[in-house]
């Protein structure tokens, strides 16, 4: 059984940067295409990006491109989120996902795999 498991969260002001982290098991991690998604208060889940199986493509969401960057860890089985210039507008929970099925695709309904979220606050 796949498993993520997020890590890296936390409160930041504005202009600040976080790195998160996700560490997959349970599965070949070649295998897996991975995405972020955020989610705000009232508001869907979003994807942020996503990076296909072997990191040759790469989503950004208009609004966070220039901004973040996702990266892969094949060793370590780890995708990761780094996030620059952080504004108040990116508060949100912050979900890893893997689609098992696609090799690149950033559709929430694609994704089969989540993790457990991890709270991403940006004060102003």
């Amino acid at each position: 059984q796949v498993q993520l498991v997020e890590s890296g969260g936390g409160l930041v002001q504005a202009g600040g940067s976080l790195r998160l982290s996700c560490a997959a098991s349970g599965r070949t991690f070649s295998t897996l295409a991975m995405g972020w998604f955020r989610q705000a208060p009232g508001k869907a889940r979003e994807c942020v990006t996503a990076i296909s199986k072997n990191g040759g493509k790469i989503y950004y969401a208009d609004s966070v491109k220039g901004r973040f960057t996702i990266s892969r860890d094949y060793a370590k089985n780890t995708q990761y989120l780094q996030m620059n210039s952080l504004k108040p507008e990116d508060t949100a929970v912050y979900y890893c996902a893997a689609a098992s099925n696609y090799e690149f695709v950033y559709t929430r309904s694609a994704y089969d795999l989540w993790g457990q979220g991890t709270q991403v606050t940006v004060s102003s």
